[in-house]
């Protein structure tokens, strides 16, 4: 498919991150398939994962085309931006059409970015997972792909207010690709799939470089870490409020 407006908008936010002195370090991305269909399953700690989550294929010199909330296709500026990067709305009433157009991207050989916890966490842990990231994977014949994103809570995220002062460090990792098939059990790979992200995140939190600089400003990392973030029965609460 023709890609005009994706390349641009990197170029955008590649522009943008550096003004911010944004430091990225990257592992395992050559874990990206360089060819082919595959489900990028990432863990979602802000609103700029999937911006985040896209740069783990660009050294595989991939376009992933994310599954998101119907409504960011209805914004009067991201929805066209949206259309035009060929990303898939997601309607949480009716999911089967979203299902559908993303088993046809993935059969087609496209890259599919999903977030398994559908929302972001506000403990910066992975939360429960939907079982539609593996089905996909599974259904397609494609590999999939555990992928974590971590820093990008400290800018722009649930219950925090923005935050673009320079200097913040984004960590990004890329695990090897699980190969589902039809035969597997659906729920034995997602289980796997939480394992080696869970496992994923835990190592990405410890190499990574930034530290909270007081006690003000650990909310950014998980309770059990010694942060001052909800933990995952805190957070639960605090979405079932919302």
């Amino acid at each position: 498919m023709a890609d005009r407006v994706y390349p641009p908008v990197i170029a955008t936010c590649r522009a943008t991150f550096a003004a911010m002195g944004l430091r990225f370090q990257q592992r395992g991305c050559a874990n990206v398939p360089t060819s082919g269909g595959a489900v990028l399953a990432a863990n979602h700690v802000s609103y700029l994962d999937f911006i985040f989550v896209g740069m783990t294929a660009r050294p595989s010199h991939r376009l992933v085309r994310f599954m998101a909330k119907e409504s960011v296709f209805e914004h009067p500026v991201a929805g066209p931006l949206m259309r035009g990067m060929h990303h898939i709305p997601v309607d949480r009433e009716a999911g089967a059409s979203s299902y559908v157009a993303a088993l046809r991207a993935l059969k087609a050989g496209e890259v599919v970015g999903v977030f398994p916890e559908a929302t972001i966490s506000r403990a910066f842990e992975l939360k429960d997972f939907k079982s539609g990231v593996t089905r996909m994977a599974m259904a397609a014949g494609v590999p999939l792909v555990p992928t974590i994103t971590w820093g990008g809570q400290r800018i722009m995220t649930k219950g925090h207010s923005r935050d673009f002062r320079r200097g913040k460090t984004i960590s990004l990792a890329v695990g090897e690709p699980l190969h589902p098939t039809r035969r597997d059990d659906q729920d034995e790979v997602t289980d796997e799939l939480r394992s080696r992200m869970s496992a994923l995140l835990e190592e990405t939190i410890e190499r990574h470089p930034d530290r909270p600089k007081d006690d003000e400003d650990r909310w950014w990392i998980p309770a059990r870490y010694g942060g001052t973030a909800p933990t995952l029965e805190e957070a639960a609460a605090l979405d079932h409020r919302d």
